[in-house]
């Protein structure tokens, strides 16, 4: 990672964040625009964004959360950051339509808090399908001071399987009406971190509990109802952590490929918004085909603006036509030399 230089290490922050932001916010179902939380993210790591697209106050939260988790690593954990930091996920008070409690831990009212799914049962009161039920309310306090004593507290305990227990406990907890699992992911991911020693992420845990979402929640409804031996849990979070560091040279290769590509734009050819999602389309989607018609729907502009933006970046040597010609021509991406 040292040897990519100071940008690339920057870039691959500013990507592996933003992952993070949006993966995470994903597997509790909530879905973010990939160019709103990169924008996000981008400016509060100081950094260019390529598109002037706005972040929601929910985006703007859910980016603020992380990049404390992970920037300010080794600042203490302490009961009010993670007011703050379930607070910052939801800004207008609500949960979907659902007005919620933030800032605050569930009060007995709430009691039992349970992780359910399926129809209700025969009595139409209890749900079919109680996966975990979460300790009362009245014993939060004394329940989080515990874990953050032990949070703070060198003890001898390996620094990545750290992070595995912190995940763990914190979500068993499960001290707010809502977050609980995002907050937890947050806390793993200033665990690892702090193992690394580096506020710079260069994997996305998430992304890769996001591709397993089912595995995930098996893991913990197992653990949490079995014993106190966590061997298992803590397999799978290992695992899961190898998969997500296998997984960054092939999102590295891509970084690089990205920023150079956006290097060589800037000093050819003044973008307009556009033009800036399209390429970044190109550059992070699976399929590296442009049409007008794609072009105009991913910028919801018309063909023929969308034909003159094209031919633009054409001109410029962003993009080169393909072998077809008239209104079936698609376009690529010219390709950039990567930096050795």
């Amino acid at each position: 990672m040292e040897g990519l230089g100071f940008r690339f290490r920057e870039q691959a922050g500013l990507e592996n964040l933003t992952a993070e932001v949006i993966k995470s916010s994903a597997i509790e179902g909530t879905l973010f625009d990939p160019e709103a939380v990169r924008s996000s993210v981008a400016r509060r790591m100081g950094l260019p964004t390529a598109t002037e697209t706005h972040a929601g106050r929910d985006v703007d939260g859910a980016v603020e959360m992380l990049v404390d988790a992970t920037q300010n690593y080794d600042k203490p954990l302490t009961v009010d950051r993670l007011l703050g930091w379930q607070s910052a996920l939801f800004p207008g008070g609500r949960s979907g339509m659902k007005r919620i409690l933030v800032g605050g831990w569930r009060t007995p009212e709430m009691d039992p808090m349970r992780v359910v799914s399926g129809p209700l049962s025969r009595d139409h009161v209890r749900p079919k399908n109680i996966h975990f039920e979460a300790p009362e309310a009245k014993r939060l306090q004394d329940e989080v001071d515990q874990f953050l004593k032990w949070f703070e507290s060198p003890d001898g305990t390996d620094p990545v399987l750290r992070a595995g227990l912190a995940h763990l406990w914190f979500v068993t907890i499960h001290p707010f009406e809502d977050g609980n699992g995002r907050v937890s992911r947050a806390i793993a991911d200033m665990a690892l971190a702090r193992a690394e020693g580096t506020g710079l992420r260069f994997y996305s845990m998430s992304t890769r509990i996001a591709a397993q979402k089912k595995q995930y929640y098996d893991i913990l409804e197992r653990t949490q109802k079995g014993t106190m031996d966590v061997t298992e849990w803590l397999v799978w979070f290992l695992t899961c952590l190898d998969s997500a560091i296998a997984g960054a040279q092939s999102s590295l290769t891509r970084i690089i490929q990205k920023s150079s590509t956006w290097e060589r734009i800037n000093n050819t050819l003044q973008v307009n918004d556009r033009q800036k999602r399209v390429v970044n389309a190109l550059l992070d989607d699976e399929n590296p085909e442009l049409s007008t018609s794609r072009y105009a729907k991913l910028t919801q502009c018309s063909l023929d603006t969308a034909l003159r933006d094209i031919k633009q970046l054409v001109d410029a040597g962003v993009l080169e036509p393909g072998p077809s010609g008239g209104r079936s021509t698609t376009y690529r991406l010219r390709q950039a030399t990567s930096p050795a």
